[in-house]
């Protein structure tokens, strides 16, 4: 199966997660993709939505190759086929650094618009449009999980079925709309997979916002 876009993903997760309506889940995008996923969802369900900001640790060389993750506090998840490439201790401190730094950036561009949300004590869901390695997913839902939630769920539109049993093992609830045998790249099951920018996160964030105040 193919998706139209992101949107079309994002409503028949919505679906899915129906049962969480009107518990106000925290719904979190990991950016930027799944940003406008995030911000359906939690339409959605009557949630609140927000951002939580991980990034991939690339392959030396392959940009396009994830090894790893590393979230905010500079917490380093990777993938036990890295070491297998020749990625050295030097190799990841300095693409960890790298990466630190953009996720300072955007949280310098985000947090005015939005600050971070507590999740402790809530049901919260990562949302990720598709997973490929699952580094990013893995690194999320670490993160969150260290904030004491009391349900963590990971929604995403698509991903390897190996990978997924990874993700059952530190989630308490895992929903994919597909998990397909043979899987190459998450832009192959949407039909519209543009990249999505800071400010199109900024303003998804800035109407979550504003319906957050509004009476």
């Amino acid at each position: 199966m193919a998706f139209r876009n992101r949107e079309q993903a994002a409503g028949l997760l919505a679906k899915r997660l129906a049962a969480y309506r009107g518990q106000a889940p925290l719904v979190l995008a990991i950016p930027r993709g799944a940003a406008p996923m995030a911000r359906i969802i939690a339409d959605a369900l009557e949630g609140e939505m927000d951002v939580v900001l991980v990034h991939k640790l690339r392959m030396p060389g392959q940009p396009e190759l994830a090894i790893g993750s590393v979230d905010e506090t500079g917490q380093v998840y990777v993938g036990e086929y890295a070491r297998g490439f020749g990625v050295s201790d030097e190799d990841l401190a300095q693409e960890k650094q790298v990466q630190l730094d953009t996720l300072r950036k955007r949280r310098a561009l985000y947090s005015p618009v939005h600050p971070p949300t507590d999740p402790s004590g809530r049901i919260v869901i990562v949302v990720d449009d598709g997973i490929a390695t699952g580094s990013t997913m893995i690194a999320a839902l670490r993160a969150i999980r260290a904030k004491k939630p009391a349900k963590l769920i990971a929604a995403t539109g698509v991903a390897p079925r190996d990978i997924l049993e990874t993700i059952r093992g530190l989630a308490d609830e895992v929903v994919c709309l597909e998990s397909p045998e043979v899987f190459y790249a998450v832009g192959e099951f949407f039909d519209e997979f543009a990249q999505v920018s800071d400010e199109e996160v900024i303003e998804v964030l800035k109407q979550g916002r504003a319906k957050s105040h509004t009476p």
